[in-house]
């Protein structure tokens, strides 16, 4: 192997997703993953089935990304895994596997946090794609987390603001809940959105100081209007679906333009990124779009197969851990709860 190759074998079990990825320096050679349908029935995660389906996933899934990027286990640089955030059972199945497979091969381990992860998915390698300049600001959106993170370097980073109750994420999934869509709604609600009238119907925005979030209070006006105008005309929400979703959806994008705005105002950082799931909504990203017309914003925006959970987002967190030489003891534990 050719002394200036870096190749990490990268590893994301953090909540229903398993994804394996390698990646030849900060090139993505292979991004397997496979998703858990089985939630659906259930319209949200059960931990215990998403760990068990991780035992039987991240076997198939690693042999796949090795297979994909046509190298052997045995020119591995080093395995990458993320620690957490994330479910303790979903978590343990990778942690458990990454570390026997770094023993194995005798090649250092690297852990990753998830949630810096999303942010530094930002600078995978690909053509014609701007990074951001340190520093800017990210916004990180998904079903679990919803904050505004200060990031000076790749592992200096602050955050700012973060939400007080629900994630953004959970807010669109549970949104989705209330009008009958199937889990997860999030994507369904925007899906419908396109096809809506966003002024249509007007929700409260939650007045939180600095640059902290709640959508908590959202989900409950979102829950009474439904309710009532159920009420009046039992096929309101199928009537009007279209229009409930653009009303929702605009009043979640305002709350977190809203924040963001005032974050730019208070730091004087005018370059603005966003990751996690959420960051794959079309009027989200189409809000940060008109942001960088109207303010002069330079914005980044990753590419859809970067914003969901994936390896490929671990993998180069553990590319640059590995040049910074950065690594993990086999003591090493899984962490629910991990702050960036």
């Amino acid at each position: 192997m050719d002394k200036e190759t870096i190749y990490i074998l990268a590893i994301e079990s953090s909540c229903d997703d398993t994804s394996a990825a390698v990646l030849r320096n900060n090139k993505v050679i292979s991004n397997i993953v496979a998703t858990q349908q089985i939630h659906e029935e259930y319209g949200g995660i059960v931990p215990e089935l998403a760990s068990r389906a991780h035992q039987q996933n991240i076997v198939p899934v690693v042999h796949q990304a090795l297979l994909k990027a046509n190298i052997d286990k045995k020119q591995l640089s080093a395995i990458a895994f993320t620690r957490g955030p994330g479910l303790m059972g979903s978590l343990l199945v990778g942690t458990s596997f990454a570390k026997s497979l770094a023993l194995g091969l005798n090649i250092p381990l690297i852990e990753v946090n998830h949630m810096q992860a999303h942010i530094l998915a930002h600078f995978i390698h690909e053509e014609n794609n701007p990074k951001p300049k340190f520093p800017f600001l990210a916004m990180t959106i998904s079903g679990g987390h919803t904050q505004i993170v200060k990031v000076d370097s790749h592992f200096t980073m602050e955050i700012l603001g973060e939400t007080l109750d629900d994630a953004v994420g959970e807010a669109f999934d549970k949104s989705g809940k209330l009008l009958g869509l199937p889990y997860p709604g999030g994507p369904l609600v925007d899906k419908y959105a396109q096809l809506g009238d966003s002024h249509k119907f007007v929700f409260p925005k939650p007045k939180v100081k600095d640059l902290n979030f709640s959508f908590s209070g959202l989900k409950t006006s979102i829950l009474y209007f439904v309710q009532r105008e159920t009420q009046k005309n039992p096929n309101f929400v199928e009537e009007n679906l279209n229009d409930i979703c653009a009303s929702i959806q605009y009043t979640i994008i305002n709350i977190l333009m809203d924040k963001l705005k005032k974050a730019v105002k208070q730091t004087g950082i005018n370059q603005v990124a966003i990751g996690g799931g959420v960051s794959a909504n079309s009027g989200i990203r189409s809000a940060l779009k008109n942001a960088e017309k109207n303010y002069g914003w330079s914005t980044y925006i990753p590419k859809f197969e970067y914003c969901t959970d994936n390896a490929a987002m671990i993998g180069i967190v553990g590319y640059y851990k590995f040049k910074s030489g950065i690594f993990a003891s086999q003591e090493i534990t899984a962490k629910a709860r991990y702050i960036i």
